[in-house]
């Protein structure tokens, strides 16, 4: 059911039946490396390129989801599913290998909450009963496609972020009634939001705006408050994007508490890790969600989460064409009733 004029709510509430989540050596190190499934000690994961190796980092969360859930390929309806690299190849590789019929997705960062909200969508109408859902990123590969290859060795101002290397991939299914398990309630789409900004070492300041007017938007369509939520985590905003978006969001007159608001891109590695600004990538949100946040649910640390992926819908064309960076963000919905 459409709420308002960017929100779909859904009465079914479908859930999301297992998660696989997959790593690299960097990820190892940080705050999270205990809620990875698969962790790799080094960046090329056997293969000889790194896009190989990205597609390798899809194809063992995919298997782990299935794994978990107790699914096979043949069961599921579709994969959504998408990355950063040219054409997502990495991710339609992982498809020609899962053999499950496939919607590539980019929406940059947005990517994971862009697929959970269309998958929710299907499921809610019964359009299947099985659906994987992820998105991912690796940082060499992404390095040398928007910026330059890390061999180059250049240096970054405090503003850059660093790519996560990992995916993250949600098995969801019809809500069986249980209560065991979370399910998504609602999904806010985003609108294109274009500040003008250029700078493709400031992600976070391009992304706030998008991130700010989407979240406004969730609560304006559904009418609810944020104390609602226990935490609204955004994408990849890291430093300079989450305090600016908190500030977008307090002008706008939201009172959101301060440690009620974090930011994935924040939470993924330590204060140690030479990561500038924090975490990015299409791969980011995924893992911290599906990884760390669910495992927390289940926990009974959060009961309602709203997670409000974003993305910067660049290409390296666009930029040196001298392109400003138009940015997005999609919101979704997760709650659990807790009874175990």
């Amino acid at each position: 059911m459409l709420k308002g004029g960017q929100t779909w709510i859904f009465d079914s509430r479908p859930e999301i039946l297992s998660t696989g989540v997959t790593g690299g050596p960097f990820e190892a190190a940080g705050n999270l490396a205990e809620d990875f499934d698969v962790l790799h000690d080094d960046l090329w994961m056997g293969e000889d390129t790194y896009e190989k190796a990205h597609s390798l980092l899809i194809d063992k969360a995919v298997e782990t989801a299935m794994k978990k859930g107790g699914v096979t390929s043949k069961e599921i309806q579709f994969f959504l599913a998408g990355d950063l690299i040219n054409q997502i190849t990495p991710t339609s590789f992982a498809a020609r290998k899962a053999e499950i019929p496939y919607f590539g997705l980019f929406g940059a960062c947005s990517t994971s909450m862009e697929g959970l909200a269309l998958s929710a969508f299907i499921l809610n109408y019964g359009g299947a009963r099985y659906i994987l859902t992820g998105a991912s990123s690796h940082n060499a590969a992404v390095e040398k496609q928007f910026r330059y290859p890390t061999e180059y060795g250049g240096q970054k101002p405090p503003t850059a972020q660093w790519t996560a290397t990992g995916a993250g991939v949600a098995l969801l299914q019809k809500n069986n009634g249980s209560g065991t398990l979370p399910y998504i309630t609602s999904a806010t789409i985003g609108k294109v939001i274009d500040m003008g900004l250029t700078d493709p070492f400031n992600m976070g300041g391009a992304m706030a705006p998008a991130a700010a007017d989407t979240i406004a938007a969730h609560f304006s369509d559904t009418g609810r408050d944020p104390s609602y939520y226990d935490l609204i985590v955004t994408g990849d905003l890291a430093k300079v994007g989450s305090s600016a978006a908190y500030e977008l969001l307090a002008n706008k007159g939201l009172k959101i508490r301060q440690d009620q608001f974090r930011d994935c891109g924040m939470m993924l590695f330590k204060e140690n890790q030479p990561v500038q600004a924090g975490a990015s990538g299409a791969g980011c949100s995924a893992i911290v969600l599906y990884g760390h946040l669910l495992k927390e649910m289940k926990k009974g640390t959060y009961k309602r989460i709203l997670a409000v992926a974003t993305g910067a819908l660049l290409s390296p064309l666009t930029y040196q064409q001298g392109e400003s960076i138009p940015c997005i963000a999609h919101a979704v919905s997760i709650e659990m009733d807790g009874r175990q």
